[in-house]
């Protein structure tokens, strides 16, 4: 008789409130996700409420002024070289780096949102911050929305979730991973954690 086998989950998931039991108790975190998602904000947030070195992929590896992007070996070597600290939380995805972020790494925070609101996210914040560069992105990097980005966004979940599944499974299959994927349920994580508003 043929037995059927089931594949195991790729992710280790975890719900809201057991992401909220083992935040308070780790030291590295990374937050990961589609651009206008609010996990820049998320991060942000987690960072100043439990004081962890906020680390910015955007702002400390990937780019310089001008929006020109490092050599892939650099990125690598600045991520190196951050992640060996002791406290800090990783804003943003880049599955490319998974696997020298992810070993140092005690829990994934993915926010998952639809691609509806990540349009509305960068739109009002390239309105917020027209014409200036926002505090988690490099120097010089004024803000700017194009096709080309907006494009980025609305394929995301298709084309770079599937990347980033394979990554966290490659990598990083213990660590634990909980999917954000609306704003209620952030506002749920940040109250049972303590974090204001």
């Amino acid at each position: 008789m043929h037995q059927v086998t089931t594949s195991p989950e790729p992710i280790r998931a975890v719900s809201v409130a057991d992401a909220a039991d083992i935040i308070p108790r780790v030291e590295r975190i990374m937050v990961i996700g589609c651009s206008g998602g609010g996990k820049s904000t998320l991060a942000q947030k987690l960072a100043s409420h439990f004081s962890l070195t906020y680390l910015s992929i955007d702002r400390d590896i990937l780019w310089l002024p001008g929006w020109v992007e490092r050599s892939k070996e650099e990125q690598r070597q600045r991520i190196v070289e951050r992640i060996a600290g002791e406290r800090w939380i990783m804003d943003g995805t880049n599955p490319s780096t998974f696997d020298i972020r992810l070993p140092r790494t005690e829990i994934v925070i993915w926010v998952r949102m639809s691609r509806l609101l990540c349009v509305w996210g960068v739109m009002t914040r390239w309105l917020k911050h027209i014409g200036r560069t926002r505090p988690e992105m490099a120097p010089g990097c004024i803000e700017k929305v194009d096709w080309q980005f907006l494009k980025f966004i609305w394929t995301f979940e298709r084309k770079f979730s599937p990347r980033v599944t394979a990554a966290i499974a490659a990598h990083g299959p213990h660590v634990p991973v909980l999917q954000v994927k609306s704003r209620r349920q952030m506002r749920a994580l940040l109250d049972l954690l303590g974090v204001p508003a």
